[in-house]
């Protein structure tokens, strides 16, 4: 059994809010609840809880603009998106902001605890909390995501081996060759040029202004690096 104890439910149905309080209860586990959004990004930030079960229709903002607060706010914990519609762009939409498992309704509370467990083993197991957060970028190694200001960026590949290799080390400058043998590799065929390229890349991604950069900034004479905590 994860040593997670608190679940947020975030469900403005008494009938249903009441039935998987129940469940999750008999688990053993501890079951706050919140009837609108707003109330359940307050208990997040009041609670911590290590789970949140959330609807995605609610009386006042919607699941989806819930799970993005959360996380802009810097809260990493797993998030179970409820919904009474099967589209897959709902579904899609939910994991793209930042949800991690999605249940449509009608379902059994049954499968639902079954799908809280599940989540909780792998956040405990797999490393879900060592998210790194970093000048309102946040990476998380075990999913491969990051986010900038709660909105997860579209990373591709060595896109986000290089993000994460240089917000690894804030203040650290890298030569190219370092970051060629990081992320490519020693027996990589290329030269330093693709380093170049990929920082341009990152840079149209998470820069207001690429073309002064913030976050990845060039160290002349030597490479790139992260921002440091000097700005």
């Amino acid at each position: 059994m994860p040593v997670a104890t608190t679940v947020l439910l975030v469900e403005d149905d008494v009938s249903l809010r009441e039935t998987v309080q129940l469940y999750i209860e008999r688990e053993g586990l501890t079951c706050l609840t919140a009837i609108n959004g707003t109330e359940g990004v307050a208990q997040v930030q009041c609670f911590r809880p290590d789970l949140v079960v959330l609807d995605i229709v609610l009386p006042d903002i919607s699941g989806f603009q819930v799970c993005q607060e959360v996380r802009a706010l810097g809260y990493f914990v797993p998030i179970l998106m409820l919904t009474a519609r099967a589209e897959e762009s709902d579904r899609l939409q939910g994991l793209a902001i930042g949800a991690d498992d999605y249940l449509t309704k009608p379902f059994s509370a049954k499968e639902l605890v079954a799908r809280v467990n599940a989540l909780l083993r792998r956040a405990y197991s797999s490393g879900y909390r060592e998210v790194r957060q970093t000048w309102g970028i946040a990476i998380d190694p075990n999913q491969r995501h990051a986010f900038l200001n709660g909105d997860l960026l579209d990373l591709r590949g060595k896109e986000f081996d290089l993000l994460a290799q240089l917000a690894d080390r804030p203040g650290r400058a890298y030569t190219r060759e370092q970051l060629l043998e990081h992320i490519w590799g020693l027996d990589f065929a290329g030269d330093t040029r693709v380093v170049d390229v990929y920082i341009r890349k990152l840079r149209e991604k998470i820069e207001l202004d690429p073309s002064r950069p913030e976050y990845i900034q060039t160290v002349w004479g030597v490479g790139y690096r992260f921002r440091g905590n000097e700005g």
